[in-house]
């Protein structure tokens, strides 16, 4: 499949080509001049530029002179590409773009004599509302809108313009009349059959409503068409949609954001799928009913099925990835391999295979300039193409072809092949009896049968899953007896089926997901996994289904994330929605819950530690809050600088990194700055960044956030200038605040302000205090802190009560506020275990003591976490699971209560 060699001597060149293409011979034989021009030009790449200057080489003053002129250009730039590709003096791309070239610039030419012939007979049409001159749209469908023509194609256009109107001529016009003019005379131009030829084959049908529609459409109805009418094979024909004509018309941003919200779902769309395999069975079907399974476009293995492959991931996943929109196959394909969604040699091999193929199909149509994609039947012509191509005979062409052809389909089968099976009649039959379908759930090993087939029952009996539209409810029926199969092999199999149908429930009325779990089936053994394992990962892909598609990739699912990476990805897709606030918070959320969910997996797994969980819990915390603050003050409409001098400060979990999957964010707004309204400012500024993190949005919510730690706590004011809070610290502020100081840290905003911030932070813990004072506030505030969370039960209360978790905490709190003075070391925020260590080696605490309560608090923040992920608040076990009494022992000889 490598390219041809070239063919340095012309006369050697015009002999090959003459051989391979009956329609160059007939035009060289019919203008033998043409043969000295391509003696002197058949080595200038084809290109626009030199397309248009050909074109202005021809004499064309009025409509009959420019149809002629693009007729000759059409053969010129024809005779220009037959010779080169040929003659392996160019790349397939170059044909391509050159035949695209050619069909914009007719087009734009046509247009524009056309245009100005109806305007002086009735005046320039005017747009009602916005009384602003109107221009029809030329939008380039299918191969021509993706710059990818081939060389004896027709082009689908499609015929828009922006306002309803008239007019402003004596003899007066609706624009949509004016318009319908102007459109049929560009066809007329470029499509009839003169003595010259035709420049280009016009396609129309792909206008809303077909044959039968109107010719022409303003923005709004085709808006209201799209919106109420437009069919699922119409986003796979809007995909590579593009105005050709006029160039860089102002109103093109504007259709674009019109049409594709059509075509490009707000969310990952799997039902595309099934949509785009109906739409290639009836391909298929027209070409078997035709007997044309040698087409190399439409035939098993052919150009349409890579072209399907690549435009399906589009649909997919092409609303929330604008990266994906792009029109080109080939980069379309290269970014599937770039983001992993196909593997990288696989997508090497489907270039290959397209450019072969689509090389093929020019050697097909050079030879009469037909519009044919079928292998030729008899020998002189298989002949002609083999050598065309490269080869010595056609038997030598099959076997390339062949293999490349199966090679092509058998990836479009991975893609579309229908994977949904029959329902399990044993578990899943209409009109099943509750004990029948209790003791087929009883042989496959549930403790709760009869109680779970009730469940079932009650689902297929009820009003929800019988409006279910059908495609949906077929799902339903073939999804829900592998669910019952895959959760019999859990230890847990009973929990695990009630989460597996809970969310089941939730996305019942979401066909999207539904399709995603019946094309790939693949992914339902891990997804049962992870509900067996959790109910809060239950919940979490309950409240976010399009989490779903998470599971797909094993190879990401359980990789450990790469942040910096992440970060770079993350700021390329806000720049790319600058301005959308509703867009960017909705990708700030995903991208939040994807990640969150990716190390849920890990963590179920086995493969992540709790403490580094946490860790990467907090950067993730601490990315997201850097990309708030950036967007909040890029949206702020009254600044005063560039970069704000802001820094947001982390307490509690987040800031001594033991952020949990549902912890909220304690956080304080700092500022360093002289200007006089800088107050004022930086609350707003601060207002903006709380209401991102914790407004719903329909993706979610960020975090939960506690402004309460700031000075004065909710009297006090939103933000604090450094200066107001080293003065608080020092002069105003409770222990209880200090202790909570031992915690915080920088985390996001100006490095310089969190510099500031960190030293005054060190100075106040390192400030003497009174011994006796100290232990009396801090024994108080524990007590306070106990009888606020009283445990009337059995249990031991794992955080909460005597010998748990916040005496470990405030015991460590007490540690560096009473020592710190002499050990400025232990203002180092490294978390609990880390200065309960440090506490040790400075002999602050015995060193069997310290190695106990360690052990303790790991024991206990494991256990902790185990009871959170399956939804057990608060967190409560036998007394005797874990002995406490090395905490309550340390607590006696720090605290001596």
């Amino acid at each position: 499949m490598s390219p041809l060699p070239q063919i340095d001597d012309f006369d050697a060149l015009i002999s090959h080509a003459r051989h391979c293409s009956h329609y160059l011979s007939r035009l060289l034989d019919a203008e033998p001049d043409w043969l000295g021009v391509l003696r002197a030009q058949h080595r200038l790449p084809a290109d626009a530029l030199l397309i248009a200057r050909w074109l202005k080489e021809l004499p064309a003053s009025d409509e009959a002179g420019l149809a002629r002129a693009l007729r000759l250009l059409r053969k010129r730039v024809m005779l220009h590409l037959i010779l080169r590709d040929l003659g392996g003096l160019c790349d397939l791309n170059e044909v391509m773009q050159a035949m695209t070239a050619l069909a914009e610039i007719s087009a734009q030419r046509a247009q524009q004599c056309c245009m100005d012939s109806l305007t002086a007979q009735f005046g320039q049409p005017l747009g009602a509302d916005s009384k602003t001159p109107q221009q029809m749209l030329v939008i380039g469908m299918g191969k021509l809108g993706g710059g990818e023509l081939n060389v004896s194609s027709d082009i689908d256009l499609i015929f828009v313009y922006p306002e309803e109107g008239e007019t402003d001529g004596a003899r007066s016009l609706s624009n949509h009349e004016f318009f319908s003019r102007l459109g049929r005379r560009i066809i007329a131009l470029i499509n009839d059959l003169t003595a010259d030829g035709y420049v280009f084959r016009v396609d129309m049908r792909l206008r809303p409503y077909g044959d039968s529609g109107p010719l022409v459409m303003s923005f709004a109805a085709l808006e209201e068409y799209l919106v109420a009418q437009g069919r699922e094979w119409e986003r796979y024909a809007w995909i590579k949609a593009r105005v050709i004509s006029p160039p860089q018309d102002r109103h093109s941003a504007e259709l674009e954001q019109l049409v594709q919200p059509f075509v490009f779902r707000k969310y990952l769309d799997f039902g595309a799928v099934d949509s785009m395999r109906k739409l290639h069975a009836q391909i298929r079907a027209e070409v078997v009913r035709r007997e044309r399974q040698d087409n190399i476009k439409l035939g098993p293995g052919g150009i349409r099925e890579i072209e399907f492959i690549a435009q399906v991931f589009q649909l997919i996943r092409g609303g929330r990835d604008a990266q994906l929109r792009e029109r080109p196959t080939c980069r379309v394909l290269q970014l599937l391999g770039e983001k992993g969604e196909l593997q990288t040699d696989i997508v090497q091999r489907l270039e290959q295979s397209y450019g072969f193929l689509r090389r093929l199909e020019h050697r097909l149509q050079y030879l009469d300039d037909q519009q044919t994609q079928m292998l030729p039947e008899d020998d002189e012509r298989r002949a002609i193409i083999a050598r065309a191509m490269g080869y010595a005979d056609y038997a030598g062409l099959l076997d390339v072809l062949s293999p490349l052809r199966a090679f092509v389909n058998s990836r479009f089968e991975a893609v579309f092949g229908n994977k949904q099976e029959q329902a399990d009649d044993d578990l899943w039959r209409e009109g099943m009896t509750g004990e029948t379908l209790a003791t087929a759930l009883a042989a496959l090993g549930y403790t709760d049968a009869r109680a779970q087939a009730d469940t079932l029952l009650q689902l297929r009996a009820s009003n929800r899953y019988r409006q279910l539209p059908e495609s949906s409810r077929l799902r339903m029926d073939s999804l829900l007896p592998a669910f019952i199969r895959l959760c019999a092999t859990e230890a847990n199999r009973d929990d695990a089926l009630r989460r597996a149908l809970m969310l089941l429930d939730a996305i019942a009325r979401r066909a999207s997901y539904l399709a995603f779990l019946a094309e790939y089936p693949q992914a339902l053994p891990r997804l049962i996994r992870i509900l067996a394992a959790s109910a809060w990962a239950g919940d979490y892909l309950a409240q976010h289904p399009m989490l779903l598609d998470e599971v797909l990739d094993t190879r990401e699912l359980y990789v450990a994330p790469d942040w910096p990476a992440l970060d770079a990805q993350l700021a390329a897709q806000l720049e790319s929605l600058r301005g959308d606030t509703e867009r960017e918070m909705d990708v700030l959320r995903q991208f939040q819950q994807a990640q969150t969910f990716h190390l849920l997996a890990m963590d179920l797994q086995g493969v992540l530690p709790l403490e580094k969980l946490s860790d990467h819990l907090s950067d993730l915390a601490d990315l997201v809050l850097r990309h708030v603050l950036r967007l909040c003050w890029d949206k702020l409409r009254q600044k005063h600088r560039e970069q704000p001098r802001f820094a947001i400060i982390a307490y509690g979990k987040l800031g001594g990194r033991e952020l949990g999957y549902a912890s909220d964010l304690d956080l304080v707004f700092l500022y360093d700055d002289e200007q006089t309204d800088a107050g004022q400012i930086y609350a707003r500024l601060a207002q903006r960044i709380n209401t991102i993190l914790s407004s719903h949005t329909v993706a979610g919510r960020l975090y939960e956030t506690d402004l309460r730690l700031r000075p004065n706590g909710d009297s006090g004011l939103l933000v604090s200038s450094l200066e107001a809070f080293a003065a608080y610290q020092r002069e105003n502020a409770w222990v209880w605040e200090h202790q909570a100081l031992t915690r915080a840290r920088f985390c996001a905003g100006d490095a310089v302000v969190g510099a500031r911030f960190e030293q005054i932070r060190t100075a106040i813990l390192c400030l003497p205090r009174d011994m006796q004072r100290l232990r009396r506030e801090v024994i108080e505030m524990r007590r306070k802190m106990h009888d606020g969370h009283p445990n009337h039960s059995a249990l031991f209360d794992i955080k909460h009560d005597r010998g748990g978790m916040v005496d470990i905490e405030f015991m460590v709190q007490f540690l560096v506020l009473a020592h710190a003075p002499e050990y400025p070391q232990l203002t180092n925020n490294y978390g609990n275990l880390w200065l309960l260590q440090t506490a040790s080696e400075l002999g602050l605490i015995d060193a069997q003591s310290s190695k106990s309560v360690h052990a303790i608090y790991r024991e206990l923040r494991r256990l902790q976490h185990q009871l959170r992920l399956n939804n057990q608040t608060p967190c409560r076990i036998d007394p005797g699971q874990v002995d406490t009494v090395a905490v309550t022992r340390l607590w006696q000889e720090l605290l001596g209560e």
